[in-house]
């Protein structure tokens, strides 16, 4: 849980720019990992589960900057 709200401590201190451009890293990130998982199960599986919050906690964070 701690590594949970260093993470949202981070992304406070990033610019919009810089929170679509790690939205869409994360996303290309999340895609090859999914593919490697589904060719061969990954030796820690819940890296994608981990990779898919982080992803919530940025669009979560660009979507508050909106309103």
């Amino acid at each position: 849980m701690a590594k949970a709200s260093e993470f949202n401590k981070a992304i406070k201190e990033l610019s919009v720019d810089d929170l679509k451009a790690r939205i869409q890293e994360d996303e290309q990130r999340l895609k090859k990992v999914e593919f490697a998982h589904a060719i061969s199960p990954l030796e820690n599986p819940m890296t994608i589960r981990s990779i898919r919050r982080d992803l919530a906690r940025l669009k979560t964070e660009l979507n508050s900057r909106k309103a």
